[in-house]
């Protein structure tokens, strides 16, 4: 007998007929000898409705007031399902976040769970009861029993964490899509469904899909070894397996907020190649790293900072053992991208720097935890460590620092962070060595208690294709260049609860006044844009920054996929499907398992649309998303 924690969308549950197929459903599960916990949300668009309600009422409704309102579309829900269960003959009760004993921070309409307290849960459970529980709710621990949300993708979290706390078999979300697909069949009709992922791939393709999985529920279950596997409300489908590496026994008291970072991991065995003033048009990256594939040279980051007038930088990271080669290839194509009039103008110039060292922290904590980067560039700072390129993904951020600096890095980060020399992420003496498939990634799959289904290696290193339409950019003109800028900056965007997606940092340096200089460049929420820039402007005088410009008119398309790790051509065919299609790459930014790029708002869903195709990941189904 298995103990399943099944978790239903609003979707599944969005009329009286849906309901009763559900109750269906769960009465089959109980009946072939398992124990069940079920999560629902609202009903179909009932929040919607309620937030529709409140905004008549206020402009600006208070947050207190919006969480007691918004907690009450579950309630009627596990009511309904309730009495469903019971009509059955199957017995059931319905519990609210608060009298399950989900206790999360006091903060409203965006709480992280601190502990569940599972007595009264467990109880419910041996006495054969169906406990049908309230997603997205929980309530305050500061003694005054507030009730709180937890934000969008709350009902997910709620049920991860509840599988986590009561140690159960496994966790079932099931929602309108049949499972993870490669891609948004909103979008891509053919997007084919995947068997398994990673959970390290699927926080890195957090907006996946049609947002089946929220990141916060991908984290709870990597964090402590939830399998995990998303179906379909329709179907008896198998759907697609999370898997996690064993969980390395964490504690469930601070369930979500313990500990953002995992592992400082550091390389010293790397060299940094870069273009400076290549034209900022379509196919510049795709010539570059079509010959680099060509070459068969492996590159580990790759970065494109912001454009500044009608040129910008393309730098990339290698080996040391193949630097020669690196430098050979950008020596070759420089001239032609150099303007044919003037071909020996500055345009295209290559840089070469040895004896530097790639230092990063890892962690599926630090989504939406605005705070992490900044204490990562306030500690190197600390240090007296400067940073020289930055290049971030959901789970990581790296900076390349002097050589002569990494133990000194790495030394104050797990400090910082917490992480015991020796432990999990230390990195070796040696450095993480990643490229060619060793080293700092490794993934580790655990087997379902279940027979699930295993997909062959896949024939495309990518695995899906994800697309971020709800992002900003912000670009700081002429920041010095001297170790605290980016802990400054970062800090102050934390201050104010901004979190920061994409960082990338220019290699071109200007000396202005005696100071050095360099632009950076990031991402924020959409809805963030212009009161980060706001801010920013307001002390950038006082601080000694140039302008600050924000472009609201972007997209991000990245790819994710275990198998990209030691494969020199994945980036130059994502970036010569771009040109093919004349998509000009704004930016550039990658970790071990993603690669993403800016390019312009409304060429967003072409972009992935293209990439998608020239992956193959397209299936010969086609999915059609019930509304």
């Amino acid at each position: 007998m298995a103990l399943i924690v099944q978790k239903y969308g609003g979707t599944s549950v969005g009329s009286v007929e849906r309901i009763q197929a559900v109750a269906q459903r769960v009465y089959k599960t109980v009946k072939a000898g398992n124990s069940l916990v079920v999560v629902v949300s609202a009903m179909g668009k009932t929040t919607d409705g309620l937030v529709k309600l409140a905004n008549e009422i206020s402009s600006n409704p208070n947050r207190r007031e919006m969480d007691m309102l918004l907690s009450t579309g579950e309630q009627v829900t596990i009511a309904l399902l309730s009495m469903a269960l019971q009509e059955l003959g199957q017995p059931a009760i319905s519990m609210t976040g608060a009298q399950v004993g989900i206790v999360t921070e006091a903060e409203h309409s965006r709480a992280r769970i601190l502990h569940i307290e599972t007595t009264r849960l467990t109880r419910h459970i041996n006495a054969g009861k169906v406990v049908v529980v309230a997603g997205f709710q929980g309530t305050s621990n500061a003694g005054e029993m507030e009730i709180t949300t937890l934000g969008r993708g709350g009902s997910d979290t709620s049920a991860v964490a509840i599988a986590a706390a009561l140690q159960a078999n496994f966790c079932e979300i099931y929602t309108d899509v049949p499972g993870i697909l490669t891609t948004d069949p909103r979008l891509v009709a053919e997007a084919q469904l995947m068997d398994d992922i990673t959970c390290d791939e699927m926080l890195e393709l957090a907006s996946l899909g049609a947002k089946v999985l929220h990141p916060r529920a991908v984290e709870i279950a990597r964090n402590y070894g939830v399998p995990l596997v998303v179906r379909s409300s329709w179907t008896d489908a198998p759907g697609t397996w999370v898997t996690s590496a064993k969980p390395q026994g964490r504690s469930l008291i601070n369930l979500e907020i313990a500990r953002p970072v995992d592992a400082v991991e550091f390389d010293t065995d790397q060299a940094k190649v870069a273009l400076l003033r290549v034209p900022d048009k379509p196919g510049v990256a795709a010539r570059l790293f079509g010959e680099i594939s060509r070459q068969k040279v492996d590159v580990d980051l790759i970065i494109q900072s912001v454009h500044e007038g009608n040129s910008n930088d393309i730098a990339f990271t290698v080996t040391t053992p193949i630097l020669k080669r690196a430098e050979a290839v950008a020596a070759a194509i420089a001239p032609s991208l150099r303007s044919q009039s003037n071909p020996k103008s500055d345009e295209a110039e290559v840089m070469v720097e040895h004896n530097i060292a790639k230092v990063s922290i890892a962690g599926a904590g630090m989504i939406g935890r605005p705070g992490v980067a900044a204490k990562m560039f306030a500690t190197l700072a600390e240090a007296g460590v400067n940073i020289q390129m930055i290049s971030t993904s959901e789970v990581k951020v790296s900076c390349v620092v002097d050589a002569t600096e990494c133990d000194r890095a790495v030394n104050a980060l797990r400090s910082a962070f917490e992480i015991e020399i020796g432990g999990q992420g230390a990195g070796g003496a040696g450095g993480a060595g990643e490229a060619g498939g060793a080293g700092e990634n490794k993934l580790i799959f655990l087997s379902s208690p279940l027979p699930t289904p295993h997909s062959p290696l896949p024939t495309s290193p990518v695995r899906g294709v994800a697309l971020d339409l709800n992002q900003a950019r912000l670009a700081i003109r002429q920041l010095p260049d001297r170790p605290g800028m980016a802990a400054k900056l970062f800090g102050l965007l934390a201050q104010h609860n901004i979190s920061v997606d994409m960082i990338i940092q220019s290699q071109r340096c200007r000396v202005i006044d005696g100071i050095p200089r360099r632009d950076i460049a990031f991402t924020v929420s959409r809805m963030d844009g212009e009161s980060a820039k706001e801010m920013l402007t307001q002390v950038a005088a006082e601080l000694g920054w140039g302008e600050v410009v924000l472009d609201s008119a972007i997209a991000k398309v990245s790819i994710v996929g275990a198998g990209m790790v030691g494969q020199p051509g994945v980036a130059a065919k994502m970036f010569e499907a771009l040109a093919e299609h004349q998509i000009n790459i704004q930016m550039i930014a990658t970790s071990e398992i993603k690669i993403s790029c800016v390019v312009a708002q409304e060429q967003g869903v072409k972009a992935l649309q293209v990439i998608h195709a020239a992956f193959g990941l397209a299936g010969s189904e086609k999915f059609v998303v019930p509304a």
